[in-house]
C-alpha cells in the first residue's frame, strides 16, 4: 500500500493492529500523494492507497486506476505552523507577520496537500509574496518536518500528527491553523485496481473504519467525519 507521509505514525501502530486482528500483513511506503499518483499511473504494484486529499484518489477512480465506491474519507487533517525552538510560535501565527525568522518550510504544493493548504494559509493572510523568499520547499510534509526538526528552517508548515497528541503540540512551539484559512484535508483511502481481488484489502478498508482504527487515528491529531 502507498500512504501519505503525514500519516506516518498513525499508519505504523495500524499496521500492527491489523495483523493482530486479522492476520493479513499491511506492507506500505510512505511518500508525497502526487508521487503516488505518477508511480501509480507508471504501473507501480500499489494496491491500496492512503492519499493526503480526496482529489487524487477521485482521478485514480475516473481512469480505471481505483475501484469504483471503494473511496472513503480516513481521517481530515490539520496543519500546523510550527517551530522546534519552545516559545519561538504564537498560539495566533502572528511570528509569520514580524519576519523574525530566515527561512519557512512549505511542502511542495504540486506534491503534497499540506503544502496545497499551507499556500492558501499564507494568500489568506496576504503574506504569500512577502514571505516567498524565505520559503524553503520540501518534497513532501515528512522532509518539511526534517527542515524545522533539523534547525535547516526556523518554522514550517506541518501536520498536527507530526507534532501532536490528542489535539495538543507536545513538543517545541506551534499554532494550530484554524481551519477555515484553507480547504478542508480530507484525506481519502481507496483499492487500487491491482488490489480488487485481494481479501487483505478489502479487510485493511473495513479495519480503517473500525472504532479501534478511529481511535488510533483521532489520537494523532486528525479530525474524523
Amino acid at each position: 500500500m502507498a500512504a501519505a507521509s503525514n500519516f506516518a505514525a498513525p499508519m505504523k501502530r495500524l499496521a500492527a493492529d491489523f495483523e493482530t486482528a486479522t492476520g493479513h500483513r499491511a506492507a506500505f511506503s510512505l511518500g508525497a500523494t502526487g508521487k503516488f499518483y505518477a508511480q501509480i499511473r507508471n504501473g507501480a504494484p500499489f494496491e491500496v492507497l492512503l492519499a493526503a486529499d480526496d482529489e487524487t484518489p477521485a482521478r485514480l477512480e475516473r481512469e480505471g486506476l481505483a475501484v469504483a465506491g471503494s473511496r472513503f474519507v480516513y481521517a481530515t487533517g490539520r496543519l500546523v505552523l510550527w517551530s522546534a525552538k519552545p516559545g519561538w510560535v504564537d498560539d495566533r501565527g502572528e511570528v509569520l507577520r514580524g519576519g523574525r525568522f530566515e527561512h519557512l518550510a512549505v511542502a511542495s504544493p504540486k506534491l503534497a496537500p499540506y503544502g496545497a493548504a499551507a499556500e492558501q494559509v499564507l494568500t489568506r493572510l496576504g503574506l504569500r509574496s512577502t514571505l516567498q523568499s524565505k520559503l524553503v520547499w520540501g518534497e513532501n510534509i515528512a522532509q518539511t518536518y526534517q527542515f524545522v526538526h533539523s534547525g535547516a528552517a526556523e518554522l514550517g508548515f506541518v501536520a498536527l500528527s507530526q507534532v501532536g497528541e490528542e489535539g495538543r503540540i507536545r513538543s517545541g512551539s506551534g499554532w494550530i491553523v484554524p481551519a477555515q484559512l484553507h480547504r478542508p484535508i480530507r484525506q481519502e483511502a481507496a483499492a487500487l485496481t491491482r488490489g480488487r481481488d485481494n481479501p487483505a484489502v478489502e479487510a485493511l478498508l473495513r479495519f480503517l473504519r473500525s472504532d479501534v482504527a478511529r481511535g488510533v487515528i483521532r489520537s494523532h491529531g486528525y479530525d474524523l467525519e
